[in-house]
């Protein structure tokens, strides 16, 4: 594993100035939560996005690695695996996903990183598979990550990303209340927090007590990939900086550097829109 002294100075200061969510604390207490059925969903869901059953003879760039769970789980199908974050405490929670299920492996690199560093990521090469979940909307220039992301993939290969749904308005809300989470003291987070989970939960745990299955949607969230519901309000509320697409843009950006795209799953409210591009010789 190698950490960038300067990198990991810069996040640091921008955690301190409220400019950027402590993504890797998240996942960290994700990890606690962690096992083989969860990781089994994460693994039948990037299956299913590539179609794919294997990656044997595959090499997969994960970048924003967060939990490693996506790593983990490329490794397991067999692929040779280079994740990188841009949060420390990431790196440490991917590292981490490395020591218990593949020690001292060759085939798996963690390293610190970031996606708007053409120079690091130059020095990478290009990769089979490259996958982005949710991760290069906090860049804080989502467009210029996509242009850099779109280098690392070979010739025929294959992007996978996924970026968060505008919404207009309610994503404008929505920055707002992240920018108001993160410039708060820790102790006092909880007064966006709470309100949030409400907003965001609220009307779906009323519905489920209306049909006489409460809370059988909270219980049932791992089962789409293998997430912690609670985890993701915490990262949702969070995760800044913050930017937003519609499809039709993603779409043509890539479109005009040579992707096709092969898979499309949208989403109607503040999720993420999921994305399988293919990079055409």
């Amino acid at each position: 594993m190698v950490t960038d002294v300067h990198v990991k100075n810069e996040w640091a200061v921008e955690v301190e100035q409220g400019k950027r969510f402590e993504f890797g604390q998240n996942w960290t207490r994700f990890l606690a939560t962690l096992d083989e059925g969860r990781i089994a969903i994460a693994e039948q869901s990037l299956r299913d996005m590539l179609g794919v059953e294997q990656l044997v003879g595959k090499s997969f760039l994960d970048i924003g690695s967060g939990s490693g769970l996506f790593s983990l789980v490329a490794r397991r199908l067999g692929a040779t695996v280079y994740s990188f974050d841009y949060d420390p405490q990431c790196v440490a929670c991917t590292a981490e996903l490395k020591r218990r299920y593949f020690t001292d492996d060759d085939a798996w690199i963690v390293e610190q990183g970031s996606a708007l560093d053409m120079d690091y990521l130059a020095s990478l090469g290009t990769f089979d598979i490259v996958y982005s979940w949710g991760v290069l909307q906090h860049t804080g220039a989502m467009w210029q990550s996509f242009e850099n992301t779109g280098t690392l993939v070979a010739d025929d290969g294959f992007l996978f990303i996924a970026i968060f749904n505008d919404q207009g308005r309610a994503s404008r809300i929505w920055r707002v209340v992240k920018r108001a989470y993160n410039g708060l003291p820790r102790r006092w987070k909880f007064l966006v927090l709470w309100p949030a989970f409400a907003q965001l939960w609220g009307p779906i745990m009323l519905r489920d007590i209306w049909h006489g299955r409460p809370f059988a949607t909270w219980r049932n969230y791992s089962r789409s990939r293998g997430m912690s519901a609670w985890r993701d309000v915490v990262d949702w509320v969070g995760g800044y900086p913050f930017e937003v697409a519609q499809p039709g843009a993603i779409h043509e950006f890539y479109r005009e550097r040579g992707f096709s795209l092969l898979k499309l799953k949208t989403t109607y409210h503040h999720g993420c829109n999921e994305y399988v591009f293919v990079r055409r010789q």
